[in-house]
């Protein structure tokens, strides 16, 4: 997943947090065997602000730290058990957002790199990206 990084940025400007290649075990998936032994989930994240107050000032309190963007993401993919990729993604993207209001934007990258496929892959897996004050449309309860 490292490297991936390099789409157009989304329209809020070309500043961003990087976060590569972040590892930790967890027991998301469908199936059985997944939430009781768990596995290595691989995940990535863009976080979009401007930076320049941070690299004028060369403060801490102008940007906001990687630690905590990481503290989220170990702590959703770490943490309860969900069925899907998309709503750890989404969980991820939906806490950074809510947490810091500098940032504007957040794409997410949730991978496995040892899925029970019939074939050789690297890792299979989501990429969403959220933006502040976009609506999505809901979707029904079921």
């Amino acid at each position: 997943m490292a490297g991936d990084g390099d789409e157009e940025p989304p329209a809020t400007g070309g500043d961003k947090l990087i976060l590569r290649g972040l590892q930790f075990h967890g027991f998301h998936g469908v199936k059985q065997e997944e939430k009781k032994l768990g596995q290595k989930f691989v995940v990535d994240v863009d976080a979009w602000m401007d930076l320049a107050a941070a690299g004028d000032s060369d403060d801490i309190a102008h940007t906001v730290s990687y630690t905590d963007i990481y503290r989220i993401a170990k702590g959703v993919v770490e943490g309860p058990s969900r069925n899907l990729l998309e709503s750890v993604a989404q969980s991820i993207a939906g806490s950074t957002l809510l947490e810091f209001p500098q940032i504007s934007a957040v794409r997410v990258k949730v991978g496995k790199p040892h899925v029970a496929v019939q074939g050789i892959v690297d890792y299979l897996g989501v990429e969403i990206l959220r933006r502040r004050g976009k609506k999505r449309p809901q979707v029904p309860a079921q």
